[in-house]
């Protein structure tokens, strides 16, 4: 029989155990979040703390260096072209995507609503070209872009349009069919209702079908912009006048050379260079996260 002197020892084995529980079921998640949140924020403290040094190094033996100063901010403007690639990246990455995601919605709605000869081989064609990495076809683009460029300067070489096909074309594949598969979850009688109140398929399209896939478009064009802001490899083969360079072709431009000392410059721009990404990523997070709560029949 116990006594009450055993009472507290009780007490605290019930705590302990208590705790251990609340450990095993809640605690390691907080600690793995902890962890998460502490190794994605470390690399941008360490390029900021690069950004603010005035020595122009990337060694610091501080995170917050001696005689911090917003000198390269100020260098990066002043000896860079950085004001144009920052537009050109913006424009091409803006237009592009929104281009891409409007003709890979059309695309998509069509395989996913429509029955027509070439179907299933359209489609596996779509498929078989995302498997081959897009360097591979280089060697193509700048052929044609060769020839293209002798015809039709305007969309050659050193020229945004040009670059603005390529990207633009880039990613319909890989969108259509990502698109086709979350139109193929929206019930057809949607479209079958639609149709016998004597709506066409262009009124379908905009007026009941984009509303509802919107958290597609909105993961789409995100990568989408993503893709072609980061897009260095291409851009760097048609892309030669100064001015005409996109933000990754520039950036590289400045710690290219085996004796380049810009390395405080290099980390001023790439903190600059996340703000769009950011900002689109907060513009369509509502999207991304919503998904069809609101449903699209009531039962």
């Amino acid at each position: 029989m116990s006594t009450y002197a055993d009472a507290p020892v009780a007490n605290r084995n019930v705590k302990g155990k208590s705790r251990n529980r609340w450990f095993t079921q809640v605690g390691w998640r907080h600690l793995v979040g902890v962890l998460a949140v502490a190794f994605s924020l470390f690399p941008i403290l360490f390029v900021l703390s690069a950004a603010l040094n005035p020595l122009g190094t990337l060694s610091s033996t501080e995170l917050v260096p001696t005689g911090a100063s917003m000198e390269n901010f100020t260098n990066l403007f002043e000896r860079t072209a950085f004001g144009h690639w920052f537009l050109n990246s913006l424009l091409l990455a803006g237009v592009a995507s929104f281009a891409s995601i409007f003709l890979s919605a059309l695309a998509a709605y069509a395989f996913s609503r429509m029955r027509f000869a070439g179907r299933r081989v359209g489609l596996l064609s779509l498929l078989l070209i995302q498997m081959f990495p897009q360097f591979l076809a280089i060697v193509a683009i700048f052929l044609i872009f060769t020839t293209v460029t002798d015809l039709w300067p305007a969309i050659g070489f050193n020229t945004p349009w040009g670059l603005f096909l390529l990207y633009m074309g880039a990613a319909l594949g890989a969108n259509t069919w990502l698109m086709k598969g979350f139109f193929d979850t929206l019930p057809k009688e949607l479209d079958e209702s639609a149709t016998m109140d004597g709506a066409s398929h262009a009124q379908v399209f905009f007026r009941i079908m984009l509303p509802l896939v919107a958290p597609i478009l909105a993961v789409t064009g995100l990568l989408a912009f993503i893709g072609s802001i980061n897009e260095f490899l291409i851009a760097n083969v048609f892309l030669t006048n100064t001015n005409s360079k996109t933000l990754a072709v520039g950036m590289f431009g400045l710690v290219a050379g085996e004796r380049n000392n810009n390395f405080g410059i290099f980390a001023a721009g790439t903190l600059l260079t996340a703000i769009p990404t950011v900002l689109v990523f907060q513009l369509l997070q509502r999207y991304i996260v919503s998904g069809l709560t609101a449903g699209a029949v009531k039962g």
